[in-house]
């Protein structure tokens, strides 16, 4: 029997490349022989990520739109947009793929838009609540569209669509680690609440600068925080808390690799609304507040908020509002042990399980058919 091929193609971000790589994973426990091949954009996450994750990619050379879409730099944009269809055409005709599937970002829309060309079998998987750009742009060349929320055929056309929820990252599902462990982890105590801070990998300013203006009301405080700043914050935060002292309280990491053991002590979580982060957060049932960032398209942070926010799943505050309200707001809810366990009861009932399984099988599928 041949060989089953995909290609998997997205990324830009972990929001995109932690759920590629959930579904090859997958796709490789159903068919541990299958051959599988990752299409990212040049200079992008993802060109170091997928590796790491143990598949080969290549890099294509697009990238987004520029904003306004008047603006003389998108003919560049254009050019490079055309210029990766080229290259994948040929990277295609050699690999030979029996399927391909798109997550978003900018690689995927020049891949499957070549690979329904070829008359390759296509699934999109959107992970927000309010779909991309380039998702909507593919829906009518795609056999298959898994999707997080209930809705999405004002998006897509709905006999397409399928409700499979977001893959998250495996480790976070398979700890065994306690809270006593993961409290030595952070240098904290295991016995005083927790509320854990994310801006994702790079950082979010506005949440980080809420920290900042609030490090006297913290430091008073008997709740402990776990304060991811992000790389990009890194050196400018280090300053200012060199300069205004920093509480014994407060954990303070770029970057925190072991989330498993972050969530484990998390009373409460702190963080954007990111589709893949709401996810994780559903699954392991945190109760959360939610600072959408207004920097993304489609203002789809916030969308993805409200969809927890009005099943009373998790709070919310509005980033030009997050300087003043944010960490009052989390020192008020995390001694509240009834409102916490009510947003986390509420975000567990919004969990998928299996979501990259699921996904994966549907892959299989479109082989077949």
């Amino acid at each position: 029997m041949e060989r089953l091929k995909v290609v998997i193609s997205g990324g830009g971000t972990g929001g995109h490349i932690f759920p590629a790589i959930s579904i090859a994973n997958a796709i490789r426990e159903l068919d541990p022989e299958a051959d599988i091949l990752f299409v990212g954009a040049e200079g992008r996450m993802e060109m170091q990520r997928v590796p790491a994750a143990g598949y080969r990619i290549i890099g294509l050379p697009i990238r987004g739109l520029i904003r306004p879409l008047w603006k003389p730099g998108n003919i560049s944009v254009l050019l490079g947009y055309l210029r990766s269809k080229r290259i994948i055409k040929k990277k295609l005709c050699e690999f030979a793929p029996h399927v391909a599937v798109g997550v978003g970002g900018y690689a995927s829309a020049a891949t499957l838009d070549v690979a329904h060309a070829l008359g390759i079998p296509c699934l999109i998987q959107e992970q927000n609540s309010y779909a991309g750009l380039t998702n909507k742009s593919l829906a009518r060349k795609a056999d298959r569209i898994c999707v997080a929320y209930e809705g999405m055929e004002r998006f897509f056309p709905k006999d397409k669509i399928m409700l499979t929820g977001n893959p998250v990252r495996q480790s976070l599902l398979d700890s065994g680690v306690t809270r006593e462990q993961a409290a030595r982890q952070f240098c904290l105590s295991p016995e005083q609440p927790v509320i854990l801070l994310i801006g994702g990998s790079l950082g979010a300013r506005t949440m980080n600068e809420s920290v900042l203006a609030n490090l006297d009301r913290i430091a008073k405080s008997n709740v402990q925080f776990i304060w991811q700043t992000g790389s990009y914050y890194k050196e400018s935060i280090a300053k200012s808390l060199e300069d205004k002292g920093k509480p014994a309280n407060l954990y303070v990491t770029d970057f925190i690799s072991q989330m498993d053991e972050a969530y484990t002590l998390a009373d409460l979580v702190i963080s954007r609304a990111g589709a893949s982060s709401i996810s994780e957060l559903c699954l392991l049932g945190k109760p959360s507040i939610l600072v959408p960032s207004p920097n993304v398209a489609e203002d789809h942070q916030t969308h993805n908020a409200m969809a927890l926010v009005n099943r009373q799943a998790a709070l919310y505050v509005k980033d030009s509002e997050a300087r003043q309200r944010l960490v009052p707001l989390a020192l008020e809810t995390v001694a509240d042990r009834g409102l916490l366990d009510k947003l986390g009861k509420n975000a567990g009932k919004m969990a998928f399980r299996n979501s990259a399984r699921v996904i994966a099988e549907e892959v299989l599928k479109l082989v077949k058919e």
